[in-house]
């Protein structure tokens, strides 16, 4: 690598160490516009899941279909499609064939309560014993019927936990149990459906709808994790941000080390305790909130009514008089009682790296060798 590359990559990194700020201090208005959120960290059950998606399907043994044990014709039908019923309602009402004024009639009740999911029937129509007049389906619950890749498959058995969203529903959570495998696998897709049973409360999950999966894998107690959205950075660069035990509106960049994905949440191996107040909601636009913020030292100072040095710190009784003398003198350096060195060593190892630079490129003009004319 050339020298003068080197150089400048020297005074690259030296301007991004500047530039990444460890605190963010932000005011009141700042914080809203972030829309900051904070969760507890917190130990807990930490679960290895698998995603899978699948579909709603109805249990075959909770199908009904009411149909006439005689022949005759509709005079009478109390219900349509989308009504629920119960066991034993009168649904349609048929006039037999056999002779009489009004012909003899009989009602047909509903062999189960559910949902009418299909009506086969209109007024008037005439009707055989071996004709379905209507469907009904107990929706009470139904399975779920994930496709799960096969090589999770050795990992599942009856009885496993599944955590399921609809999302014709929302985002709402619903918990399954597994029952067992189905009876053949798909080679072309690489999976085998899994049946989970799922209570269906209210009725709101119909067949066909679609759904997805994390089915639970294993489980491990006390883990520390935090939810994916608070975790920021790339693979070498893993970070949250935790607010200030003393002032919400200042935040800390906490480099962490992260394990398992489960979900929606990642479990953090280093660098948080319980207890720590991280960001949520905003934690992304949080890293880029420099160029707006409030300096620590302004925020601490809006917190304990007294004024900091410009990292934060409590200042001396040396420094509260050359502050008070600063302000006695505005012509003077205002902040000389803070640390300044940082800036001293960048300003210096800048001036030295340019001098080398301009000292090499004179080296580089010069000849490399002196020849002579043998005659």
């Amino acid at each position: 690598m050339k020298p003068s590359i080197i150089i400048f990559a020297i005074l690259l990194a030296g301007i991004r160490a500047e530039e990444t700020a460890t605190v963010i201090a932000l005011d009141e208005a700042a914080v809203k516009t972030l829309g900051i959120e904070t969760e507890e960290v917190i130990e807990s059950d930490f679960e290895k899941t698998a995603f899978s998606l699948g579909e709603i399907v109805e249990i075959p043994n909770r199908h009904s279909v009411l149909s006439s044990r005689i022949p005759g014709r509709i005079s009478a039908i109390a219900v349509q499609e989308g009504d629920t019923v119960t066991a034993g309602q009168p649904l349609v009402t048929v006039e037999s064939r056999q002779p009489g004024d009004p012909p003899p009639s009989i009602q047909l009740k509903a062999p189960m309560g559910g949902l009418v999911v299909q009506s086969h029937v209109r007024l008037g129509e005439p009707v055989e014993p071996e004709k379905e007049l209507l469907d009904i389906s107990d929706l009470g619950e139904v399975w779920a019927i994930a496709r799960v890749p096969q090589h999770h498959a050795g990992q599942l058995a009856p009885g496993a936990r599944a955590h399921l969203t609809v999302p014709a529903l929302g985002a709402g959570v619903i918990e399954g149990e597994m029952l067992r495998f189905g009876t053949t696998a798909d080679p072309t897709g690489g999976t085998i459906d899994a049946v989970f049973r799922v209570a269906n409360p209210g009725l709101r999950m119909r067949p066909g709808m679609r759904v997805e999966f994390n089915i639970v894998l294993s489980r491990r107690a006390a883990v520390l994790s935090v939810p994916r959205t608070a975790l920021q950075g790339g693979p070498a660069d893993r970070h949250v941000f935790v607010t200030d035990f003393d002032n919400a509106n200042l935040f800390h960049r906490m480099p962490v080390r992260a394990g398992q994905i489960s979900g929606d949440r990642v479990e953090i191996l280093t660098g948080l305790f319980p207890g720590d107040q991280v960001v949520t909601t905003g934690s992304y636009p949080l890293g880029f909130a420099g160029a707006g913020a409030v300096s620590v030292q302004e925020a601490l100072e809006a917190v304990h009514g007294h004024k900091h040095n410009a990292d934060g710190s409590e200042p001396t009784a040396a420094e509260e008089a050359a502050q008070r003398a600063a302000a006695q003198h505005p012509g003077g350096d205002a902040h000389s009682g803070a640390p300044r060195w940082r800036e001293r060593l960048f300003m210096a190892t800048t001036a030295v790296l340019a001098l080398l630079l301009v000292v090499m490129s004179f080296v580089k003009r010069s000849p490399a060798s002196i020849t002579t004319d043998p005659s």
